[in-house]
Order: C-alpha cells, then structure tokens, then sequence
C-alpha cells in the first residue's frame, strides 16, 4: 500500500495572511494613523508574498487536505491580494491607465474589481453556515467590508471608504482569532478558543426505538 505523508493544518497560515495583509490595508483606508488618499505602497510587499503567495500555498496545501472549501477560499483570495498588489504596482500602468481615460473610468473600474469580490464571498459566506461561527461571522463582515469599499470607490465618496476600512479592521480581528483557536490547544497551551460549530446536531429520540428521521 502507498503511504503518503500527512500534512500539518494549513488553515492557521492562511487566516494569519489574510489577518495581517488585510488588518494593514484596513488602517489605511480607514485614514488611520496617515491621512485619507496617501499611497498604498506600505502593502505591497504583504499582498504580494504574505497574502498572496503564503495564502496562496495555504489553498493548494488544502487541497492535499482533501479540503475543498478551504482550498478554494484561501487560493481565491490569495489570487485577489496578488491581483490587488499588480494594481496598485505602479510599475504595471493600471492606476495611471485608469486616471488618463478620465471620467469615472478609475472610480467604476476599481468599483467593478470590487463588485466581483462582494459575489464570490458573498458565495464563501453560504457555504459557511453549517461549518463554525468564526468562519461564518469572518465571511460576514468580510462581504461588508468589501460591499462597502465596492460602494466607496464607485461613488467615490471616502466616508464610505473610511467604513470599509473600519469594517475590514474587524474581519482581520477576527481571522486572527480562528487562526488563534486553531493554533493554541491543549498540547501547547494552558487554555484553548472557542470557536462553536453551527453543524447540524443528529439529535436521537428513543421513542420507539426510533432516531428523529424514523429509521
């Protein structure tokens, strides 16, 4: 028989990139500790190998894991923080291509990009309802955040911006806390997370000698 060699838990690596890729971002379009509208370059470097690349190889790890939904979730948004970082690399042309064609040519287009990610998680967030209440609560204000970021950059109206990054704050906060639960056990800790599953509980009555579905 083939023996294969069990992999370790991918998920704790893949939540912390999100967390600190998107906790990074949030602060700045939150205006938080720089003004609104200064350049993004400080996540550069998290988008493309934190967020991206290490959320990236987190995915494909799931994949070994036999995980779909982890696998998708996580190779998804490791595409979305590598496509994100190509945008705002001045080097690629894609902001200044935008701003040259005037109009609300950059707004839309940035909104568009948005809009596409407001589905896809919105998606994420279905699939999450009978998994646990940390990924449920995380694809939440996750499809908020983008929701409202999407709206930001539409209308181009900042204070809509400005809470997107206060909303994204809160979803990085809680994809640390999953990674956190999932990380410290009782093998290495003195204390465990909770973290309480939303699976459906097969409840059995003993009433005829039969379970709830009658068999």
């Amino acid at each position: 028989m083939t023996q294969f060699r069990k992999l370790a838990n991918p998920g704790p690596l893949g939540l912390s990139s999100f967390a600190l890729t998107t906790f990074v971002l949030s602060l700045h379009n939150g205006a938080m500790g720089q003004p609104f509208g200064t350049p993004t370059s400080i996540v550069l470097g998290l988008a493309f190998f934190y967020g991206g690349l290490c959320q990236l190889l987190a995915g494909m790890w799931e994949f070994a894991q036999n995980n779909t939904f982890g696998a998708t979730a996580f190779s998804s948004y490791g595409g979305f923080w590598m496509s994100y970082a190509v945008i705002i690399t001045p080097g690629f042309e894609v902001l200044p291509t935008l701003t040259e064609a005037g109009g609300t040519a950059k707004a839309h287009g940035l909104g568009i990009f948005l809009l596409g990610w407001v589905i896809m998680t919105f998606i994420f967030f279905l699939a999450t309802l009978r998994s646990n209440l940390g990924l449920c609560l995380l694809f939440a204000f996750l499809d908020i955040t983008f929701i409202l970021l999407c709206a930001g950059d539409w209308t181009s109206t900042p204070k809509v911006t400005k809470a997107g990054g206060y909303m994204g704050l809160f979803t990085a906060l809680i994809a640390w806390y999953i990674a956190a639960s999932d990380l410290i056990t009782t093998d290495n800790s003195i204390f465990t997370l909770p973290n309480p599953s939303l699976a459906r509980r097969a409840v059995a009555h003993i009433e005829d000698g039969k379970t709830e579905d009658g068999n």
